[in-house]
């Protein structure tokens, strides 16, 4: 099938690898732009980009969609069978929606309805869902919104974080699309009722709020790995909270932040956050007994705001 594949990060590259594998020909590859990346903000190729340049595949990386005609007349003339699309990172407007024969198949880490938007895979951890998964859609003008052709969940393992739910994902993106191709399978409406959104993450959502309850600030940390990553301040440096367990008993007498003993325990709008394994900006992650004997944080240290 001749097919143009479209996506940016880490978590497309196994479907563009399995499309090529499968003897797929891809026409043609979309991708976000090369930028400044690192401390060294040395300009770099997204994980697509890399992949693609790797099969000898031609490379296309607008910085925009909406208005570029010269990208909406590239991609029509093709001549595709369908275009998939996981994670690319930008709108595509009607004139590439309506170009394939069989339209744009996007790889969307979620159950739909549930977790339209940007960060589908944070979401799921943040808000406690036992279950995940992917699904395969065609895609129309709205958010996610289009019909479904295939879908399969995955439980979420209680401990899980966002980085090990994204390697999942991906390669169940990348299992479903090749049956998707196969099997053609009739589109279906999403259920009218149901719907939820994932907004595009920022680094500000990963500053930890110590007045809410420790059980929702240990999924926090673990949503947010690896980025935008949870962090708090200690002493006017970042902290960032790379791994942590949570214990609801309640605490007595201590205002949230306050760590309640010399292990890094610390207190939470209900219950406390043990914090397992940090790292200051700029310096080495550390687990907590190795911080701490660098970092004394002594029992009514207050951490935050």
């Amino acid at each position: 099938m001749r097919l143009a594949f479209m996506g940016s990060p880490d978590f497309a590259v196994p479907a563009l690898l399995a499309l090529h594998t499968a003897g797929h020909e891809i026409a043609a590859v979309w991708c976000q732009p090369p930028r400044p990346a690192g401390r060294g903000q040395a300009v770099r190729r997204c994980a697509v980009h890399v992949a693609a340049d790797r099969l000898g595949l031609p490379v296309r990386t607008p910085a925009r969609l909406r208005q570029a005609t010269e990208e909406h007349e590239a991609f029509a003339a093709l001549g595709l069978d369908a275009a998939v699309v996981a994670a690319y990172g930008l709108i595509l407007p009607p004139a590439m929606l309506d170009a394939p024969k069989r339209g744009c198949l996007n790889i969307h880490a979620s159950l739909l309805p549930r977790w339209r938007g940007a960060a589908p895979i944070q979401a799921a951890i943040l808000h406690g869902d036992a279950a995940s998964g992917v699904t395969i859609m065609r895609m129309d003008p709205g958010l996610d919104t289009g019909p479904m052709l295939l879908a399969e969940s995955v439980p979420i393992p209680s401990r899980a974080t966002a980085a090990a739910l994204h390697d999942v994902l991906s390669d169940l993106g990348a299992r479903l699309i090749l049956r998707a191709l196969l099997e053609a399978p009739a589109p279906v409406p999403q259920p009218a009722e149901g719907a939820t959104y994932a907004p595009r993450l920022t680094r500000a959502d990963g500053r930890i709020d110590w007045t809410a309850p420790a059980d929702a600030l240990d999924r926090r940390v673990r949503a947010f790995d690896p980025w935008p990553g949870a962090w708090t301040i200690l002493g006017g440096e970042v902290l960032k909270i790379l791994a942590a367990e949570a214990d609801p008993a309640p605490v007595a007498q201590a205002a949230p932040g306050t760590a309640l003993d010399a292990g890094l325990r610390i207190a939470c709008g209900a219950g406390s956050l043990r914090l397992v394994r940090v790292q200051v900006a700029g310096r080495a992650a550390l687990d907590a007994h190795a911080f701490l004997r660098g970092h004394p944080v002594p029992a009514g240290t207050s951490l935050g705001p």
